[in-house]
């Protein structure tokens, strides 16, 4: 009670954002956005893994030839990690200029209405539950310490500071997919003819088992669940080109 009776500026940190004023040490910030970055990067070498090892597999039910095999696979590589760096800095492009527009609108609003908007961003507390008084408090007080930066997370659940990059999303992705695609490429180079394809897909599953069990913890899902249905996918994935390529090798031979 003596909280809302003061409400000194430690206490608005308790009642807007919900954040005990003993954890303030705690990095809070940005811990949503590098969980995403780490959870795309995870599903980047996923993909790298699987599309990959379809590639190498489906060519080695075709051919024993060894260079044709690793040539595929290392296109694979180049192209596949190419095109999910481009999709994602188009994608995180997009992103950005509609960001930025959207913060030179709430800008040029500030600038003009300004008590329209602080009554805004009030009402934005009262439907958080806080009472109208406590409510123009905090909009106020955050007003007068960083208008945009208010709005701009109250109203856009944007941080002004903190804005998408499309060149690190684009390098992100093109690492992950190389990095899961060396896996299929390295372990079928490796093995003897007779034994490419289960060397294969013995790291591919071992590869599979292992991004699906982290992107059950960062998702909070059912490890086992995911597990499966990762290395089912891939698993599928490589008996479906691996025929592919022996009807296809038959056919040409």
């Amino acid at each position: 009670m003596g909280c809302l009776a003061t409400i000194p500026r430690s206490c608005f940190t308790v009642l807007v954002t919900g954040t005990a004023v003993e954890h303030a040490h705690e990095p809070h910030q940005g811990v949503g956005g590098k969980l995403n970055w780490l959870r795309a990067g995870v599903l980047g070498a996923n993909d790298g893994i699987v599309s990959v090892a379809g590639i190498v597999v489906g060519v080695a039910g075709a051919t024993t030839e060894s260079t044709t095999i690793l040539t595929a696979g290392i296109a694979g590589l180049v192209a596949g990690a190419f095109s999910m760096a481009g999709g994602e800095y188009v994608s995180v492009s997009t992103q950005r200029d509609t960001e930025q527009a959207l913060l030179r609108l709430e800008k040029q609003e500030l600038n003009t209405m300004p008590e329209a908007e602080e009554r805004e961003l009030a009402e934005i507390y009262e439907d958080k539950g806080l009472s109208p008084d406590l409510a123009n408090r905090v909009a106020r007080e955050l007003t007068e310490k960083d208008a945009l930066q208010a709005h701009a997370e109250a109203e856009l659940g944007i941080d002004p500071d903190n804005l998408t990059s499309p060149w690190q999303a684009a390098w992100a992705s093109l690492l992950a997919f190389s990095t899961g695609a060396l896996l299929p490429i390295l372990s079928i180079a490796w093995a003897g003819v007779s034994l490419r394809v289960w060397a294969c897909a013995a790291a591919v599953v071992v590869g599979l088992t292992l991004t699906g069990w982290v992107s059950a913890r960062l998702g909070d899902a059912n490890v086992g669940r995911a597990i499966v249905r990762n290395v089912g996918v891939g698993a599928l994935t490589m008996v479906v080109t691996y025929f592919v390529g022996v009807i296809f090798g038959v056919t040409v031979g």
